[in-house]
């Protein structure tokens, strides 16, 4: 245990996001997205996986730790639903709001088509795959610097 540092980061969650640079994105997916073989194709090749968290609860931890881009208009973005692209997902809005905390100021989120996502995805850093079947519970989100 360390102090000051949510147990929900485990240390290859840690690993994953203390190696990955500024600029660099993770992948946020639900419990119903390909995973592993979207894992294979990142930079660093791991799949962390976190069964049974929710998004919300999973990124919330994850945002303690993780600056967000500011040099980047869009370093969120999310899968939008195929049948209303408009719509913005109970998860969507949960995690927004988690990251908005964190951060510290509003976000708008880039939207990605499910393909899009999928190969923004595969060039990620890595992914991280939390247990939440919520519906359109993916997102990419952009490593800042500690200023």
């Amino acid at each position: 245990m360390l102090k000051s540092i949510d147990p929900i980061l485990t240390p290859d969650l840690l690993w994953l996001l203390a190696s990955m640079g500024h600029g660099d994105d993770l992948a946020f997916v639900d419990a119903n997205h390909p995973s592993a073989r979207i894992a294979q194709s990142t930079h660093s090749q791991r799949l962390i996986q976190l069964p049974g968290m929710s998004m919300e609860t999973a990124i919330r931890a994850i945002m303690s730790v993780y600056p967000l881009d500011d040099f980047d208009p869009d370093p969120v973005r999310v899968m939008m639903p195929v049948d209303d692209p408009d719509r913005v997902s109970d998860v969507q809005r949960a995690v927004l709001a988690e990251i908005e905390r964190a951060a510290g100021r509003p976000v708008t989120p880039g939207k990605l088509s499910r393909p899009d996502f999928y190969r923004a995805a595969a060039a990620s850093f890595g992914v991280v795959q939390v247990g939440d079947s919520s519906s359109y519970g993916c997102f990419l989100i952009r490593k800042g610097v500690i200023s």
